[in-house]
């Protein structure tokens, strides 16, 4: 008794929140690691040399980036938790119903 729609769009939102983080997390997680170890951070540009940055924007842009991608994995896992306790697909009015079970 589940209600199918909820669970492929858990499914998806899941999907697509790992694939965000595969596709575009190695730009988001040396933030932490230049803060910690080295005390400055530096904005890196394909043409031109290094800048430095302050670090706590840089940690600012990867706290965004990992809510927003926690944001799709939770919306995925409750979805998927309404889409299996939920029981919309069997709540079907008798006079809706079709097929070779219905009393005329």
């Amino acid at each position: 008794m589940s209600d199918m729609r909820f669970i492929i769009l858990g499914i998806a939102l899941i999907f697509v929140g790992f694939i965000i983080l595969g596709a575009f997390g190695h730009e988001y997680q040396a933030a932490t690691l230049e803060s910690d170890e080295f005390g400055t951070c530096y904005e890196y540009f394909e043409d031109k040399p290094p800048s430095k940055i302050n670090c706590s924007f840089k940690i600012m842009d990867q706290t965004v980036f990992f809510a927003l991608i926690l944001s799709f994995v939770i919306s995925g896992i409750i979805s998927l938790i309404k889409g299996t306790r939920g029981d919309w697909d069997n709540k079907v009015k008798p006079e809706d119903m079709t097929g070779p079970g219905k009393e005329k």
